[in-house]
């Protein structure tokens, strides 16, 4: 069985968002590393969190209103 990091997944996660994608995290450890890192980089995101773990949904700034 492969494990993986807390921390590369928080890195690959993160980068995703940087890119516009939204990411799903489940464990509460990867949760906190997540909201760190996004408060250090100060990226807007939108926490979605459920019972069983939190979406985070980049915010666009581009979208225009009508």
């Amino acid at each position: 069985m492969w494990v993986i990091s807390r921390r590369k997944q928080k890195d690959e996660k993160i980068a995703r968002l940087k890119q516009g994608d939204s990411a799903y995290a489940e464990s509460q450890e990867l949760i906190r590393l997540m909201k760190r890192d996004i408060k250090k980089e100060h990226l807007q995101v939108i926490y979605e969190e459920t019972t069983s773990g939190c979406w985070f949904i980049p915010v666009d700034n581009n979208k225009r209103t009508s």
